[in-house]
């Protein structure tokens, strides 16, 4: 007859151990999806944030190349008349007969915004401070050139005006 008191307590009982039971398994499940939904989002956020930092490089890589290209062009802009200046010396001083020093001579002077344009010479340096040879122009330097058939000095630098003639050359004397 007891057992038969316990009994609504004992259904009581049996009905609160499996609701909890119960409610266990679907917070387990809860928690594991929810789990599983955020180690699904923490891997998008991760995809995401990898294609931003890739574009971010692409872009820094693109805007480095430009600047590259820049510097690149503005070396070559500077350094153009320099080389192009060096090869008609060249081209005169080893030039095989007078005909052809005059027709380079004539092309180099195309360069110049004069015939009389200024050529100093270091032929030494101290300390910063240079010595040059006595001033001449460019035209009586390339008859020189021509005359001695060797090109012993080096383009130091050179002064251009603003429609990119030259106006002032300084070569260095090679030891």
């Amino acid at each position: 007859m007891n057992a038969m008191k316990n009994s609504p307590q004992l259904v009581l009982l049996v009905l609160v151990l499996s609701i909890f039971a119960f409610s266990c398994k679907s917070t387990k499940k809860i928690a594991a999806a929810n789990a599983a939904e955020k180690a699904k989002l923490d891997q998008e956020n991760l995809r995401q944030q990898k294609e931003k930092d890739d574009e971010l490089k692409r872009r820094e890589a693109e805007e480095n190349s430009k600047q590259d290209e820049k510097s690149a062009l503005k070396i070559m802009k500077e350094n153009g008349p320099k080389v192009k200046l060096s090869e008609y010396f060249d081209a005169i001083a080893n030039s095989g007969n007078a005909t052809s020093a005059n027709n380079s001579i004539n092309e180099a002077l195309a360069m110049f915004a004069s015939a009389e344009g200024t050529v100093l010479i270091i032929i030494s340096e101290e300390n910063g401070k240079k010595d040059y040879d006595r001033p001449t122009t460019i035209k009586a330097y390339l008859n020189y050139l021509k005359d001695q058939k060797k090109n012993i000095n080096s383009i130091e630098s050179l002064k251009v005006d603003d429609s990119g003639k030259i106006t002032e050359l300084e070569l260095r004397k090679n030891n």
